[in-house]
């Protein structure tokens, strides 16, 4: 291509890019499968924004042609899914993960400022025996690290790009070496390591990569449901819930009832991750339907994707910032609730036994009584004895000193 021409495509592509042009791009998500008018209509407006600059009458095709000039060594086939595989990529990297990050690290901190809280366990939804509240919230911290390893590990395939394989893979009209200088130019323009991909065949057949990308978000969707409808839970309240976490008051909760409370941030997380859960059923649902050498639902995997990572980027911010920060324990709540718990008792199983113990455990709540008292009753340990056996710091960390 004559460097004049080459000159007129760049500078056109950059008013493209810069947004410049936006009011020439009317298409909707829910076209051709392969994104094909979304490819024509890139080619064609750079055609006629590089015909304008140098003069010419717009529609003659004339210096700049849409297919023979900016369609060159190209189709539809190998640019719509390597632009995919760009956005998600830039997005995950820029977006997605310094959000995730950034609430393993408030999570993390939290575990470690409260490791020494001691509060009650819970197991089917009942009382169970003891742990801190820091172990709690190293268990979010962990599920989170986890999503951040498993969405890196798919970007792997991601940053395999299938332009240059025109087509059907073969790479027809496109000069040799092509495909692997334009990866190399797409990695340098964005910093990530981009590579031609090794079988343009799979890549353009099947877009495995972008469903274990979707994957991998909503296996990130499924923790932070759990953690945000964990904490709900634990700052359901005030007078009638567990109460056992205070949560930052940022509006009013209630249109009628003054005063009220509410989780909109733990709320609006499971909006978000069950919507995302709904998304990846369909990018799975796609990214089946790669018949022979295209898979024809590259638009709406694209849609959904990058739609995927934008609300969980914004989520697991707001999150951070607008709940966890500000989230406080209560001691009180929690010092009650472990002090009352029966099943502090299973540590006086290996001692006493454990039907002994389950006898006891059971005196206790009928008789709306505490352990000790419930001890005195049945007489199966010196009060001494008793106190040294119940120690909730102690079981909390598995029994050990």
């Amino acid at each position: 291509m004559p460097a004049d021409k080459q000159k007129l495509i760049i500078q056109a592509a950059e008013e493209v890019i810069a947004g410049k042009l936006m009011e020439h791009f009317p298409l909707h998500v829910w076209m051709t499968g392969s994104g094909t008018q979304s490819n024509m209509n890139v080619n064609e407006v750079i055609s006629n924004r590089a015909i304008e600059m140098a003069g010419g009458e717009l529609g003659s095709k004339k210096p700049i042609h849409p297919n023979d000039d900016v369609n060159m060594s190209q189709s539809s086939n190998d640019t719509f899914p390597t632009a995919m595989y760009i956005a998600t990529a830039v997005e995950l990297n820029k977006r997605l993960l310094p959000a995730v990050n950034m609430l393993h690290a408030e999570l993390v901190k939290k575990s470690q400022e409260w490791q020494d809280i001691v509060k009650i366990g819970r197991t089917h939804m009942q009382d169970a025996v003891p742990l801190t509240l820091g172990q709690e919230f190293s268990g979010y911290a962990a599920l989170l690290q986890k999503d951040i390893n498993r969405l890196k590990f798919a970007l792997n395939d991601v940053y395999e790009l299938a332009i240059g394989g025109t087509a059907v893979g073969t790479g027809l009209n496109a000069p040799a070496g092509f495909a692997e200088k334009a990866a190399k130019h797409i990695a340098q323009i964005t910093g990530l390591p981009f590579i031609s991909a090794p079988n343009k065949f799979e890549v353009q057949g099947s877009h495995d990569a972008i469903v274990a990308t979707s994957a991998a978000m909503k296996i990130l969707a499924t923790s932070l449901f759990k953690i945000a409808n964990d904490i709900r839970l634990l700052s359901c309240g005030p007078r009638a819930g567990f109460h056992e976490l205070l949560i930052p008051s940022n509006e009013p909760g209630s249109s009628i009832m003054p005063g009220k409370v509410n989780p909109t941030q733990c709320e609006a997380m499971a909006m978000v991750a069950a919507q995302v859960m709904g998304l990846d059923l369909a990018n799975s649902i796609a990214g089946a339907a790669g018949y022979l050498e295209m898979n024809v639902y590259k638009p709406m995997l694209a849609f959904n994707i990058i739609q995927s990572i934008a609300m969980l980027s914004d989520s697991c911010v707001n999150f951070t910032k607008f709940l966890l920060q500000g989230t406080k324990p209560n001691k009180k709540k929690i010092d009650q609730y472990l002090h009352d718990s029966l099943m502090l008792v299973t540590a006086l199983s290996p001692i006493i036994g454990y039907d002994k113990a389950s006898q006891m455990a059971h005196y206790a709540d009928d008789n709306d009584c505490s352990l000790e008292e419930a001890n005195q009753h049945f007489k199966f340990l010196s009060p001494e004895a008793f106190k040294k056996a119940i120690d909730p710091y102690k079981m909390a960390k598995g029994g050990r000193e």
